[in-house]
Parts: C-alpha cells; structure tokens; sequence
C-alpha cells in the first residue's frame, strides 16, 4: 500500500509531539512536514532525540504553500482561534484536515465567540466539519474532508454517558461530572500557575460553569438524546503530567443493578477497539491508560438502584488528543482503525 503524505502544524507543543511520535511509527504513513515555533534552523529529531534515525524533518515556521505542496492530509495542532485561519486554503488545495483545535467543534457560532472570545472566521467550512468521534461519528468521519478532533474532557465525558443516554437510562436533568487531569491539557506554554512548584503537592478545581469544553458536551450529548442537555461540569488540575480521569453521576429513570448497566454498557462499546468497559463494579485508573488510546469505562449503581456512577480514564494526549486525530485519521484514508496503536 502506498502510504499517504503527512503534516502536523504545530509539531512542537505536547499534542503536535505525540502525534509525530505516533505518526513515525505508522505502517501506512511517510511524515513529509512538521512546522512549530522555532526561532532557528533545527530538525525535529534534535527537538525530540527519541526520533533519531526515524524521522528527520527541518522543523521551521509554518509556511502554508509547503505544506499543500508536502501532504495529502494535515494535522492542524495549534492554539484555539488559530486554526481557521489556516484551515481554508488547505481544503481549497484539496487536502484533507484533522483539526486537534476547537475551532471546528461547536455549530453555533455565537456560543463559540461567548466561548473564545473571537468571532468565527470560517463560518462555511463549520458547517461541513464532522465531530470526530469515532465511537458515535464513525460513518460521517469516513467521508469528511475537514474533521473536528473532539477536546479531551469531552472524550471521556461523552464516552461515559452515551449508552446511556441512548437508551434513556438517566434523568438528564441531573447530570454531574467531576474530572480531573493532568498538567499537559493546558497546551506547552510559559504560564505561572502551570510550574511545578505551583502544582506539585497541590489540587485545585478551576473554571466553574465556565470552562470552554461544556457547550461541547452539551452540543454531543443533546445531539445523541434528540433533546436538549446541559451538564453540570466542574474540572479540576491535578499534579500529573497526563490522564483524565472522570467521575459522573446520573439519577437513573428506572431502578436498575450494576451488572444491569454493565450488559448495556458492554453491548454498545462490544466492537469498539478503544473502548473497555470493565466488569463485576471494576473501576479504571489513569495508570491503565497513560500513553495509549483507550478509554476505560467503570460502572456502579447505588444499592437504592436510583444513582449510577460512572468513571472514565483516558489519555489526555492519547484518545483526548492526539490519539484520537490519528484515529480519525484511520478512519477517513480507509486504513485498520488501530494502526499506529
């Protein structure tokens, strides 16, 4: 098989690493371009040495007409709001765009701008991007031109609550999600309250109804119920480098036991390869996810059989990020969805 041409814009934060990490050891593709924030000639196995002898690209500013010229298909790994401005001549130049942003994720553009402070820039190609997650979008995902790389909260969020959801199990006029991550989902940048020194020995809740990742909860979740839904979500930074992990509760619409919800839960994920749903009340921890793909599902039902708790681990560079655009991407060339994995 003739392996396709790839780029990743953005090569040099933490997502645009892990997917050059991922990407250089995938069967079906040649890494052809990275770009990043560079202010000297330097290749990007000097950057990350562990790609010695494996992948050896001049990693500079990006330019948009190297990149058309480089790749089939691009990753976009770049700061919110930065993405659509780029994203329109590489559609136009027909290639195909994985966007790890959250430019392309929310339909309404007035929630976006309440959101991210900027008004939307690419209205058109908003309305043809397809939510990439693959669990719920897969056969929209194989056709489209520009995906939306679901953000990390959401992944582990919407993964947790869909079969439920699906199946009208839960009052979903009460739904809470408690979740917690590490350091690296706030992006590799210069910021005071991300040092170590300020993190470490340390765990604080941050952005109360507030943070940017809830109207896309909303949005899937609303989507997946065909009736309007809105969470309750509080995050919180935990003193890690990488893992969410998070904690739902949901009242149940109909009294219910654990093994119950766990035969729902199996049956719906049963052909998903990055999804475990544990059995007999398990629970997941970050440790079992960190560095891969999956999202590890654990369930219980109050003895009262009215509350189900459900928690999710997932890799927030992995199936929150960079992980799941390389699965998208799978997905959109026809490739093994696991390949790379």
């Amino acid at each position: 098989m003739k392996k396709i041409q790839v780029g990743v814009v953005g090569a040099t934060g933490y997502t645009g690493e892990e997917l050059v990490r991922i990407l250089a050891w995938h069967p079906n593709v040649a890494v052809s371009y990275v770009s990043g924030k560079e202010d000297r000639d330097i290749r990007i196995q000097e950057i990350f040495p562990y790609l010695k002898n494996r992948l050896d690209l001049e990693c500079k500013a990006f330019s948009q007409s190297e990149a058309i010229e480089k790749c089939d298909l691009l990753f976009l790994s770049l700061p919110h709001t930065v993405s659509m401005q780029s994203a329109p001549a590489l559609l136009k130049a027909g290639k195909k765009v994985i966007d790890v942003s959250a430019d392309y994720r929310l339909k309404n553009v007035d929630v976006f701008e309440k959101f991210y402070k900027t008004s939307h820039k690419d209205t058109a190609n908003l309305k043809q991007a397809v939510y990439g997650l693959p669990e719920i979008n897969r056969e929209k995902i194989k056709s489209a031109e520009l995906v939306a790389n679901p953000g990390c909260y959401p992944t582990g969020s919407i993964l947790g609550l869909a079969p439920g959801v699906k199946k009208g199990l839960f009052d979903l006029s009460g739904i809470y999600i408690d979740a917690k991550s590490g350091v690296t989902g706030a992006g590799r940048k210069a910021d005071k309250a991300l040092n170590f020194s300020e993190v470490n020995e340390s765990f604080k809740a941050y952005k109360l109804f507030e943070h940017q990742h809830v109207p896309e909860i909303d949005q899937e979740l609303t989507r997946i119920a065909k009736k309007d839904m809105s969470v309750i979500f509080v995050p919180h930074l935990l003193p890690i480098n990488r893992g969410i992990l998070s904690t739902i509760y949901a009242r149940l619409s109909k009294s219910m036991t654990t093994e119950e919800l766990e035969v729902i839960y199996q049956k719906f994920y049963k052909d998903e390869p990055f999804v475990n749903v544990y059995p007999k009340g398990a629970l997941p921890e970050l440790k079992n996810v960190q560095r891969t793909n999956f999202c590890d599902i654990g369930l219980r039902v109050h003895p009262s059989g009215k509350l189900a708790v459900i928690v999710t681990a997932i890799d927030n560079l992995g199936k929150g990020a960079a992980g799941q655009a390389v699965q998208n991407m799978n997905i959109v060339c026809g490739f093994d969805e696991t390949a790379g994995f």
